[in-house]
C-alpha cells in the first residue's frame, strides 16, 4: 500500500521544492540574462497551457463522464471547474498586493536595488501574505500531481514537470520581497524553500481529507481546476513577464518549445 503512494509522493515533493532552484538562482546571479528568463517563462506557460488544453481537461471530463455516465452533464461540469480555478487565482491576484504576490516576476538585480523595497509598504506583513498566497496556491497542485501520479504514474510525472518548471520562477518571485522583509539572503531563500513544502504537505492533507470518498467526479473536477489555474497564470503572469524580458519571438519559440517538450514527454510516458 505504501509503495503505491512512494512515487507519487515524490513527484509532488519535487515539484514543490523546485521553488528553491529559483530562489538560488536569484542569489547566485547578480545580473538577470533577459534571454534566458525570457524564453524560460514562455517555455513554462507553453508547457501549462499545452498539458492543461491537452491533457488535464480531457482527462477530467473521462473521469467525470466514468462517475456520471453523462456526456453533456460531464461537459458542463469539466467547464464549470475549469473556470472555478480561473476565478479563484483572479481573485487571490487580485486580493494580494503586488509586491507581496509571489506571481509577480522580478530581476536578480534587484535584491540590491533598495529603492525599490521601500515603495512597498507594511513588509514585516509580507511573509505571511507571502505564506498564505503560496499555500492556497499548491495545495491543489500538489493535490492534484499526486492523484494524478496515484491514477496514472506517467500523467503524474508530466504534472511534475509543468508545476516544476513553473515553480522555479515562482521561487524567484517569492525570494525577492521576503529578502527586502528581513534584510537576509539566507531567511529569503530557506522561507522560499520551505514555502515549496507546502505542495507535498497539502497533498497529502489533501489526500486524507478526500481518500475516503475520491471518485471520477471529485478527481476529474480538481484536475479541470488545476487547470484553470494553469491557463490563468499562464496568460496573466508568464507570458507578459516572458514579452516583457525578451524579444517577441524569443518568448514565442519559448511557448513552442515547451509545448514541443511536452508533448514528446507525454508520447514516450503514454
Amino acid at each position: 500500500m505504501f509503495q503505491n503512494y512512494l512515487i507519487p509522493f515524490l513527484l509532488t515533493l519535487i515539484a514543490g521544492l523546485s521553488t528553491g532552484i529559483g530562489s538560488a538562482l536569484a542569489f547566485f546571479t547578480k545580473k538577470t540574462n533577459t534571454k534566458v528568463l525570457s524564453f524560460s517563462l514562455g517555455l513554462s506557460a507553453g508547457v501549462m497551457i499545452f498539458i492543461s488544453l491537452v491533457d488535464l481537461l480531457p482527462e477530467a471530463r473521462e473521469e467525470i463522464y466514468s462517475y456520471l455516465n453523462d456526456e453533456s452533464l460531464s461537459f458542463l461540469i469539466t467547464i464549470i471547474a475549469f473556470f472555478i480555478g480561473v476565478f479563484i487565482t483572479a481573485l487571490i491576484d487580485k486580493l494580494i498586493p503586488e509586491c507581496e504576490n509571489p506571481h509577480e516576476i522580478h530581476l536578480a538585480e534587484e535584491m540590491e536595488d533598495k529603492k525599490k523595497a521601500i515603495k512597498c509598504k507594511k513588509l514585516l506583513r509580507l511573509g505571511l501574505f507571502t505564506a498564505i498566497a503560496i499555500a492556497i496556491h499548491n495545495l491543489p497542485e500538489g493535490l492534484i500531481t499526486f492523484v494524478g501520479a496515484v491514477k496514472d504514474v506517467s500523467l503524474g510525472i508530466s504534472l511534475c514537470v509543468a508545476i516544476a518548471i513553473h515553480n522555479i520562477p515562482e521561487g524567484i518571485a517569492v525570494s525577492i520581497p521576503i529578502y527586502y522583509a528581513t534584510g537576509s539572503k539566507k531567511k529569503a531563500f530557506v522561507y522560499s524553500f520551505l514555502s515549496g513544502l507546502t505542495e507535498p504537505l497539502g497533498a497529502v492533507i489533501g489526500f486524507v481529507i478526500f481518500s475516503s470518498f475520491l471518485n471520477g467526479l471529485i478527481i476529474g473536477s480538481l484536475f479541470a481546476f488545476v487547470a484553470g489555474i494553469m491557463i490563468f497564470i499562464s496568460f496573466d503572469e508568464l507570458l507578459p513577464a516572458s514579452e516583457k524580458y525578451g524579444e517577441h519571438h524569443l518568448s514565442l519559440y519559448g511557448i513552442i518549445t515547451g509545448m514541443v517538450v511536452i508533448s514528446i514527454s507525454l508520447l514516450l510516458l503514454g
